[in-house]
């Protein structure tokens, strides 16, 4: 499933509102693999790849939600992360407040800033049964 062109620019007006730093910084591709679950409290645990100048880098990714969260999903996410200088500042918390419901298959888009300042901007397809209004964390490591 594809996101919608409305989805896509909001997506793109958000990116935009990011620092103008950003254009001095490098950008890199990016794959993430999610899997989410809860009953009030939840987690998420997922891997991915970030390719970099050439370069590719393994991530591992995980978080917790806290308020209303039920059920269980996967969420695979492919993209770009921007503003960044070098493959390092990818990891790091992003967090997000956010809400949503899937029941068998839908679309899902994010932009997450880090401590670091790099910008996720991810978007893909979500299968599963989830609904969820929540506070949530999600930490991106690096694999050198």
């Amino acid at each position: 499933m594809r996101l919608s062109s409305v989805a896509r620019a909001a997506l793109f007006a958000l990116a935009l509102l990011t620092g103008s730093s950003a254009a001095r910084a490098d950008e890199a591709a990016v794959t993430l693999v999610i899997f989410k679950g809860g009953w009030i409290f939840g987690g998420s645990v997922g891997k991915g790849v970030m390719t970099f100048h050439g370069k590719t880098y393994g991530l591992t990714a995980g978080g917790l939600d806290y308020g209303l969260v039920f059920g269980g999903s996967q969420t695979t996410l492919q993209g770009r992360v921007r503003n960044i200088r070098r493959a390092q500042d990818i990891a790091g918390v992003y967090a997000a407040a956010g809400m949503g419901v899937a029941l068998g298959a839908g679309v899902r888009g994010i932009v997450l800033t880090n401590p670091n300042g790099a910008v996720l901007e991810l978007g893909g397809k979500q299968v599963g049964l989830m609904a969820n209004v929540d506070l949530s964390g999600l930490a991106i490591t690096l694999k050198e």
